[in-house]
């Protein structure tokens, strides 16, 4: 894999911080830590002890949590995806905060309104909220084995042109990779969000016992939208996508029609 060297003008190599929220033993972390240590030689991970999908943004307040040393660098905590990263930037690298948070590579795209669900997305924007650039990393994954290799390919060279150029402020960035081979992938596209809700796909079932339980899932290959340019789209096309992710959730049109709207005198505002 060709490094792609992320420049820093004091010269040191920059500290990266490679979760997920697939788990510690996750194919995808280590694919992942691959690509980081193509960027730099001072990689750390810190990353679920179990998986964590779909828990989004979730910190744990409610009970004490395990943080265990693994190896060199190398960390596991008994929590969410944001439980780590907070954890790993406030506590275990709090002598030298990194300068990159990658989560990731996930076992599916997220894509759509995916990203509201997930664990991968939530840990980039712990660390955007603690002031650290954050990238997650996806890969869209259907009937075959992950393609990993395609991931490994473009990722590192994606990775260091974003970090090589001004970073907006509060702002992750979802990269996703297609089900691709490496030389069939597409060119990036840099596309905002599309409509892919999951949950549509509720079975229930009874146990050996008679109990019933439901299950949610699972996620399902959602129809592209005739004449959208999202994300959705994109990668059905087998295009590499990102998408840049403000953390300020405000909506400021609404939020200028609703003060002109509350401005007026009350008995105006009542008739709606």
């Amino acid at each position: 894999m060709t490094a792609f060297p992320i420049a820093y003008n004091n010269g040191r190599s920059p500290r990266i911080l490679v979760t997920n929220d697939d788990g510690i033993e996750a194919e995808g972390l280590a694919c992942l830590a691959r690509v980081a240590s193509a960027l730099s030689d001072d990689v750390w991970i810190c990353a679920p002890a179990n998986e964590a999908s779909g828990v989004g943004h979730a910190i744990t307040l409610h009970r004490p949590l395990r943080i265990r040393h693994l190896e060199a660098q190398r960390y596991t905590v008994d929590g969410t995806p944001t439980d780590c990263v907070l954890l790993a930037i406030n506590d275990l690298l709090s002598d030298r905060k990194p300068d990159l948070v990658l989560s990731g590579v996930n076992h599916g795209s997220n894509i759509g309104d995916d990203v509201t669900y997930s664990g991968t997305i939530g840990a980039a924007m712990e660390a955007t909220l603690l002031g650290v650039p954050a990238v997650a990393v996806s890969l869209e994954i259907n009937d075959q084995d992950p393609r990993w290799d395609t991931v490994e390919h473009h990722a590192p060279g994606v990775i260091a042109a974003m970090v090589n150029n001004p970073w907006p402020a509060a702002t992750l960035y979802n990269l996703n990779f297609p089900d691709q081979r490496p030389d069939a992938v597409k060119p990036l596209r840099v596309v905002p969000h599309g409509t892919r809700k999951l949950g549509d796909d509720i079975s229930h079932h009874r146990d050996p016992r008679g109990r019933s339980y439901t299950w949610i899932g699972p996620a399902r290959r959602h129809a592209v939208e005739s004449g959208q340019d999202t994300d959705v789209s994109a990668i059905h096309e087998g295009h590499m996508t990102v998408t840049p992710i403000a953390l300020d959730l405000t909506n400021y049109t609404a939020m200028r029609g609703l003060e002109e709207r509350l401005a007026q005198p009350a008995a105006e505002a009542a008739v709606l």
